[in-house]
């Protein structure tokens, strides 16, 4: 017997639900099950995801930035990078960026910026850059960090595409820095490929330049021959020694867990290899 007596009763109901009719067989007797749910409830619920949908920050998705892992340095990038240090204009970089304030931490080969990201949120007093060759990961670091600010995040963070191996004279001034990240780098096994390395003896001279007395130089790696070559030329220079202990609380496990490339390690159950080190 139909549970609904009234037409104008069913017209009301059907009005504001969807019914799905079932019909069971048992013992000669037809059972209707009416499974409803409430128009009424489904258009506000569809309501309150489109209000959240327009107010959700769109991420990129990295997919669709994929590029090969590594870059030759010594290629012609077609790079716009500005005349000296006094030409770079923090206020493209950064918005309502403090006057006089410059760049203090660098993450050269920044990746898809994870650990950039991690480092504004660890320093937010300090102006955190990420330096990158690779043109599509550059675009997705960019967005990812548009993306962080319209949620009034990464306000300190910032990437542009440049080669550290030649172009940070046009970026710092002598002292500037106080920490330098070289993380997961390219290794380039063959011994002809060493002159590639981000981290020879040329190369440290350069980075002590722009390093402040007693600031922070880090390398990490999942590579073990590349970083017995990395600590031997750092403990081989005359203006780095190796620090007792690391004086920020979580960095050590920031570079360990927040790169992307540190992720790919755990995921294959690799071992990952840290040093760091102070410009005397």
């Amino acid at each position: 017997m139909d549970n609904i007596q009234s037409p104008d009763e069913k017209q009301k109901i059907e009005e504001s639900a969807h019914f799905v009719h079932i019909r069971l067989r048992s013992r000669g007797h037809f059972i209707r099950v009416w499974l409803c749910t409430c128009l009424l409830c489904r258009r506000l619920w569809a309501r309150v995801y489109v209000l959240v949908m327009e107010n959700v920050v769109k991420f990129p998705q990295k997919r669709y930035f994929r590029q090969r892992a590594h870059a030759n340095p010594f290629s012609d990038h077609n790079l716009e990078y500005p005349i000296d240090p006094s030409k770079l204009s923090m206020h493209e970089l950064y918005p309502n960026v403090e006057e006089g304030k410059k760049i203090s931490i660098v993450d050269v080969g920044c990746g898809y910026g994870g650990f950039l990201v991690r480092l504004s949120q660890m320093f937010p007093e300090k102006y955190c850059l990420g330096m990158e060759i690779r043109t599509k990961v550059v675009e997705y670091v960019r967005q990812r960090i548009v993306a962080l600010r319209a949620k009034g995040e990464c306000l300190n963070g910032q990437v542009i595409r440049s080669n550290a191996m030649k172009f940070l004279p046009n970026f710092f001034d002598k002292g500037q820095l106080e920490m330098m990240f070289f993380l997961f780098p390219d290794p380039h096994f063959k011994r002809k490929k060493h002159k590639a390395r981000i981290i020879t003896a040329q190369l440290l001279t350069e980075y002590a330049y722009f390093l402040a007395p007693g600031g922070m130089l880090f390398v990490a790696t999942d590579v073990k021959e590349l970083f017995d070559y990395m600590t031997a030329v750092i403990d081989a220079h005359s203006m780095f020694e190796k620090a007792p202990d690391c004086p920020f609380p979580g960095l050590i496990e920031s570079i360990t867990t927040s790169t992307e490339e540190s992720m790919k390690v755990d995921r294959k159950g690799g071992d990952k290899f840290v040093a760091f080190y102070k410009r005397k």
